[in-house]
């Protein structure tokens, strides 16, 4: 069905995602007691640099079809699923050792079985969270296109569809942590330089004499990004190095024909693609400790003479905190302060601004101070819970380990959906071990909240929960 009648998958399977800094700074297997202040990199999710500029398919997938050998068969991509059965539900699992059987069966979420067998139930299940149901359902379809399980290493016929159903699946197990699977299933791909992926490879009336990759950029952004999740961060690096060099290739290439508005457009749209892949860069670096290049780039990204003031605010606070990982607090002071230039109403400190300046004062060790700032952040949006999440991290720091079990649970009681995400629970769970040798009740009273209210945690249960040590 045609883009402009159905909405996007959602914002992170959408053509070209928005950075989400926070997500890729993470490391795998991160289970420290508890975690760090929320220092998250997201700072362009909530800019206007993200809106999307119409070009032509022939700009959006302008990519050159590779060359093969004279007398040699092109390599071709020749995937398939990798495992027999679906995707269990580790909650369900869970309650039904820990609590009762008869409650698991009463867990509500949507299976494959409940949606449409296509691109919108597909749509429907990532909407609800269905995570799991919908890395399922993508089985399912891809079999319907000879790529089920049992097929890698047979030649297929790919299209614009099929390629994104693989996308979708990929970047929803890397979402799962199922980064093995993920790992098998990419491999045939490569770097979606093989040229089955693009149209000139089939007779021409298969795809209406259309040119360039049938992948879409996010497709080839996930497999660059894919060894950060691995644990092999340089390996990415060389990947966005690459796909850095041929998307600023084609942005040059437009940049020679900008006197046409089309061109110009088509120059900024690939402009956007070069910053998301500096975005990528970054993370990389961050993971490798290269907080020289990490400032070479965001540097280069403030002073971009297309940056509007909210990006450069949002760059220059994301930078002070990236300071403040390198444990240079006038740096990381200077840096926030720059960013505070850049905002509208200078009276009165807006949320990002209170929790920069709660962030400081982690950094210097003053509690107090930071969980007043947090707090004041907390009255303005109160539906943040990263907020109170650096709250509760404040109090126990302060000695206080009763009042942040409270500021936890409270948070959970009011917003349960979005409160029961990963880093709360692991350190609530945490602070209930710390609390007392008997935390086994709390914990489980927690497993149901879960059961009641998320479809899919991203991070193992038993790591969000710590449920080997009450089993």
């Amino acid at each position: 069905m045609s883009d402009n009648l159905e909405p996007s998958l959602s914002q992170y399977f959408a053509n070209d995602p928005p950075s989400f800094f926070d997500q890729l700074a993470e490391k795998e297997g991160k289970t420290a007691p508890v975690p760090d202040v929320y220092t998250s990199y997201d700072f362009l999710q909530s800019s206007s640099t993200q809106a999307q500029i119409t070009v032509p398919d022939g700009v959006r997938d302008l990519w050159e079809l590779p060359v093969s050998e004279p007398g040699m068969q092109p390599a071709l991509t020749m995937p398939g699923v990798s495992v027999a059965t679906d995707l269990n539900d580790p909650v369900q699992e869970a309650v039904s050792f820990l609590v009762d059987p008869v409650e698991a069966q009463h867990r509500k979420i949507l299976s494959p079985d409940d949606v449409t067998q296509d691109e919108r139930g597909l749509r429907e299940l990532i909407e609800h969270g269905c995570f799991r149901s919908a890395v399922n359902l993508t089985a399912r379809l891809l079999t319907i296109k000879q790529q089920g399980f049992g097929r890698a290493g047979y030649t297929v016929k790919h299209t614009p569809n099929s390629l994104q159903l693989w996308f979708t699946r990929l970047a929803l197990l890397v979402k799962l942590g199922q980064f093995d699977i993920a790992r098998v299933e990419a491999e045939p791909f490569g770097a979606l330089n093989k040229p089955d992926v693009f149209y000139e490879f089939y007779h021409p009336d298969m795809h209406a004499d259309k040119k360039g990759s049938m992948a879409s950029f996010s497709f080839r952004l996930l497999l660059a990004e894919l060894p950060i999740y691995l644990g092999i961060p340089r390996v990415a690096l060389d990947r966005l190095t690459d796909l850095m060099a041929i998307t600023s290739q084609i942005k040059d290439y437009f940049d020679r024909l900008s006197e046409n508005s089309n061109n110009r457009n088509a120059y900024d749209f690939w402009h956007l693609r070069e910053k998301r892949i500096l975005h990528s860069i970054v993370n990389c670096a961050l993971l490798i400790k290269d907080f020289s290049l990490a400032d070479q780039l965001i540097q280069k990204l403030v002073t971009n003479p297309k940056a509007c003031d909210d990006e450069k605010r949002f760059l220059l606070s994301a930078w002070g905190r990236i300071r403040l990982q390198c444990g240079d607090i006038y740096g990381a002071e200077k840096k926030i302060s720059e960013s505070k230039r850049f905002r509208e109403d200078q009276n009165n400190p807006d949320l990002r601004e209170l929790i920069d300046r709660g962030l400081l004062a982690v950094a210097q060790n003053d509690f107090q101070s930071a969980f007043g700032l947090f707090q004041k952040a907390s009255a303005l949006e109160p539906s943040n819970t990263m907020v109170y999440n650096n709250m509760g991290v404040c109090l126990l720091y302060s000695g206080k380990l009763k009042e942040a079990i409270k500021v936890f649970e409270g948070a959970v009681q009011r917003n349960p959906k979005t409160a029961l995400n990963e880093s709360l629970l692991i350190n609530l769970s945490t602070l209930y071990e710390l609390e007392s040798n008997n935390s086994k009740d709390k914990k489980v009273a927690l497993l149901k909240m879960v059961n009641k209210h998320r479809a899919d945690l991203s991070v193992g249960l038993d790591v969000c929960l710590k449920l080997q040590t009450i089993v």
